[in-house]
């Protein structure tokens, strides 16, 4: 299957077996971009070649990145509360309507969350002090051991990743992916 083929019949799911590989500077989107310049001259492939990048680039983060929590036991959704719980700073606690706000998710599906999580003994619940209607979730020592273990493992991963580009590269990157993200705003 050519890389045209791969990308076109994988629909959300951007895939090639095998790695992908530059062959005298050129990789199989391009190939991508001469097709749909031969087939379509009228319009901008290079644009498509860049979001095909883009898609391909963030699956394979995504796959690693899955690896990389399934070495420690979590899911990405689990991974996501720890994580939200840790960056608030000690003592690592929130109440599950800020969690759910933070995590853009259902109370609903926010408590089926902390409810694996807490049988697993990364989080405890107790009751709010300051409002009894309410509870604090908390990271257990084995949550922070966790979380803490998974995001240096993450971080190694995607200054693996990024390391091919300078520090300068990195910058107008990030630039230039805000303002793609802005335009979707």
């Amino acid at each position: 299957m050519s890389a045209t083929d791969a990308l076109d019949s994988a629909g959300d799911e951007c895939t090639f077996s095998g790695a992908l590989t530059s062959v005298g500077g050129q990789d199989p989107i391009d190939e991508l971009i001469a097709d749909w310049r031969r087939e379509r001259p009228d319009l901008d492939a290079s644009v498509l070649g860049c979001f095909a990048r883009m898609k391909l680039l963030s699956k394979n983060l995504a796959g690693a990145a899955d690896q990389v929590l399934s070495h420690h036991g979590l899911n990405p959704g689990e991974f996501d509360v720890l994580a939200t719980l840790r960056r608030s700073g000690p003592p690592c606690t929130l109440i599950p309507s800020q969690l759910s706000a933070l995590l853009m998710m259902s109370r609903a599906g926010m408590t089926n969350r902390l409810d694996r999580l807490e049988a697993s003994g990364l989080i405890e619940r107790s009751l709010d002090p300051t409002d009894r209607r309410s509870f604090r979730v908390c990271l257990t020592a084995k949550g922070l051991a966790i979380v803490d273990a998974a995001i240096t493992e993450h971080a190694e991963l995607v200054n693996r990743v990024a390391a091919v580009l300078s520090p300068e590269q990195r910058e107008h990157l990030d630039d230039a992916l805000r303002a793609l993200l802005d335009a979707f705003q």
